[in-house]
C-alpha cells in the first residue's frame, strides 16, 4: 500500500461504510482517505499517530479522524486480536444537500468539530453503544442510528488529538521515505536512535533529512521520537503495575530518569506519579 492515498472499499448497494476489524495488527501504515472516520476500539490498545501528534489508545476509546488527515493505528502485541468498529463517510455521502435540511441541524453540528481529529468523552456511553449496533442492523436502521450518533457526538465534550488541518502533499517517493523512517522508529523507539541512522533510511544527509521531516510533519524528528516514547510510557504507567518509574523510563527509551521526568512533565503537564493517580 502507498503511504498517502488509501481507498476505502465501497459496499455494494450501500453508502455508509461499516468496517469491522479483528486483527492482531491493524493496517499500520501512515495513510489518508477522503472519508471521515469514526472508530470504536472494542478491544486492544496501542499507539495512534494522527496528523502531527502521537497518542496512546485503549479499549473503549471512540475516535474521530477527519478525511485527509494522515494517521495510523499501531496495535500493542497481544495474545488476542484487537477489535475495532469503524464508520467511513463524507458530508455528501447521502447527497449534496442532505445535511442542509433544517430538521438535521443537530446532526450537522458534528461536522463543525470534525475538521481535524478528536477523542469523544469517556462519559458518552450512548455514542459507544450506538457504534456497537452498526454491524448487526439493516441499512435503514444504520441510517437512523448514524443520525443519532452524529447528534450524540456533536453534543459531547471532546479532546482534540491534533491541530493538523492542511496535510502536505507527498510524492510516492517522499511517502516511501517517510514510511520507512516511521516503521523503523515505531519498532525501535525503546533503543538509542541516531540521526544518521534514520537519515540513511531516507537516503539523505542528516541536515536534509531534518528539513524534510519538519516540513512534512510540522515537528522535528526528535520531537516526534520523544512524543512516541512518552505515549508508550503512559501506556506502561496505566497497564503495568509491576514496573516502577525508573523501569518504565528505560523501557520507553530514556537513558536518564531526570530527562524522562522533565520531558513527561513538558508534554503531559504533570509528573509520572501524578499521572498514575489521575
Amino acid at each position: 500500500m502507498k503511504i498517502y492515498p488509501f481507498e476505502i472499499p465501497k459496499p455494494v448497494g450501500g453508502t455508509l461504510i461499516v468496517q469491522v476489524d479483528k486483527e492482531y495488527v491493524f493496517f499500520d501504515k501512515l495513510h489518508q482517505h477522503e472519508e471521515i472516520q469514526i472508530s470504536l476500539l472494542v478491544k486492544g490498545s496501542g499507539k495512534l499517530i494522527v496528523g502531527d501528534s502521537i497518542h496512546a489508545y485503549t479499549e473503549d476509546d471512540l475516535i474521530v479522524i477527519n478525511g485527509k488527515i494522515p494517521h495510523l493505528f499501531q496495535s500493542n502485541p497481544s495474545e488476542e486480536p484487537s477489535h475495532m468498529i469503524s464508520l467511513f463517510f463524507t458530508y455528501t455521502t447521502f447527497g449534496t444537500n442532505f445535511f442542509d435540511i433544517p430538521d438535521l441541524e443537530q446532526a450537522k453540528a458534528f461536522f463543525d468539530t470534525s475538521n481535524t481529529g478528536f477523542k469523544v468523552s469517556d462519559n458518552n456511553t450512548e455514542a459507544r453503544e450506538l457504534m456497537k449496533k452498526f454491524p448487526e442492523v439493516d441499512k435503514l436502521s444504520r441510517l437512523l442510528i448514524f443520525l443519532q450518533l452524529l447528534k450524540s457526538i456533536g453534543l459531547s465534550p471532546v479532546t482534540m488529538l491534533t491541530g493538523f488541518v492542511h496535510p502536505k502533499s507527498l510524492s510516492a517517493n517522499e511517502g516511501k521515505r517517510l514510511q520507512d523512517v516511521l516503521d523503523y522508529v515505531m519498532n525501535n523507539f525503546e533503543k538509542e536512535i541516531k540521526l544518521i541512522t534514520v537519515a540513511n533510511l531516507a537516503f539523505m544527509t542528516p541536515n536534509a533529512f531534518c528539513r524534510f521531516f519538519k516540513q512534512r510533519t510540522n515537528k522535528t524528528f526528535f520531537q516526534f521520537l520523544i512524543e512516541l516514547r512518552i505515549a508508550h510510557a503512559c501506556q506502561l504507567l496505566t497497564s503495568n503495575k509491576d514496573l516502577d518509574v525508573v523501569q518504565i523510563a528505560e523501557k520507553s527509551g530514556f537513558g536518564s530518569i531526570s530527562n524522562f521526568n522533565r520531558k513527561f512533565k513538558q508534554l503531559k503537564k504533570t509528573t509520572p506519579t501524578a499521572y498514575i493517580k489521575m
